[in-house]
């Protein structure tokens, strides 16, 4: 599959480009856009978001999606859930209804497979090209520009646009046909659900113990227990410290798509299954915004 890294790309040349949606990850997405001198144009629910971007970094703000869409070549969208995704894609005043025939459409909102194949069938019919790119790296990833995306597509669609997601990325693949990305996405987080679960059982078990933990965790970072999770949350949780962005309520957003889509394909999930009830547990405990390294607090 086609693949681009960040650090070796060519910068695309400026287009015209529709933002919707300024959450703590569209925000910083769009605003690399810009300083990639791509002539943004924004929209966000709450209208001063936008006015606030406007300001930071120039551009346009728009009333509506379809305004925002109307001489966009690429519109990217980055919003809550399915329902967020259709209601700013379709109608009278969604994206759709806005955009010129082979402009593409490259959404990043973590969704299910099934509103991408959905939104794609429709986008088909309007002569419109269709990509679900979901990412991971959190909001620190799109604050530094630093994002994975994993991207669902035809290739001829993927190939015109990637250098330009590419402008808030260190790499960009294409995995698969239109849902795919979501679905990489869905592997993603039954990953770190599983890595975070285990991370939490080692610091608490070394507490138990007596060790010190952050000397500890420096010595099994160097072999086979290394991690993502480990390097960059692994201290912050010996110290009880949850405020560093992706929130509980969130991984247990993206781990109910998991669910939906394992009872569709019949995958075996049993663990996720377990950790998403031990982050319902962190919610009960007022966590719901902690971040998902929280898990710890279960068990400490």
């Amino acid at each position: 599959m086609s693949s681009i890294n960040a650090k070796t790309y060519l910068p695309a040349l400026p287009q015209q480009v529709a933002f919707l949606g300024l959450g703590v990850m569209g925000l910083p997405m769009a605003g690399h856009l810009a300083k990639a001198g791509h002539d943004v144009t924004v929209y966000n629910r709450s209208a001063g978001k936008a006015q606030a971007w406007v300001s930071e970094f120039g551009g346009r703000v728009a009333a509506t999606p379809r305004e925002a869409a109307l001489q966009a070549q690429i519109v990217f969208s980055c919003v809550g859930n399915d329902e967020d995704l259709r209601s700013i894609v379709l109608g009278a005043d969604g994206a759709f209804a806005g955009m010129q025939p082979g402009a593409t459409y490259v959404d990043h909102t973590t969704a299910s497979a099934s509103v991408a194949r959905e939104l794609h069938v429709v986008a088909e019919k309007m002569g419109l090209r269709f990509i679900d790119a979901p990412v991971s790296g959190g909001q620190a990833g799109a604050i530094n520009g630093m994002l994975t995306v994993m991207c669902g597509g035809d290739a001829s669609d993927f190939s015109p646009v990637q250098d330009v997601i590419a402008a808030f990325a260190r790499a960009v693949t294409l995995v698969g046909p239109v849902g795919a990305g979501q679905l990489a996405k869905m592997v993603n987080q039954i990953c770190i659900a599983g890595l975070v679960q285990g991370l939490s059982e080692g610091i608490a078990f070394g507490q138990a113990a007596g060790l010190d933990m952050k000397q500890v965790l420096d010595v099994i970072s160097k072999g086979a227990a290394q991690s993502w999770q480990m390097e960059n949350r692994g201290a912050t949780m010996v110290d009880g410290k949850f405020d560093f962005g992706f929130a509980v309520d969130w991984m247990r957003k993206d781990l109910s798509l998991v669910m939906d889509e394992s009872r569709r394909n019949g995958a075996r999930v049993p663990v996720t299954a377990l950790v998403d009830q031990f982050y319902a547990d962190v919610q009960k405990m007022g966590g719901a915004r902690w971040d998902t390294s929280s898990l710890i607090k279960r068990l400490t």
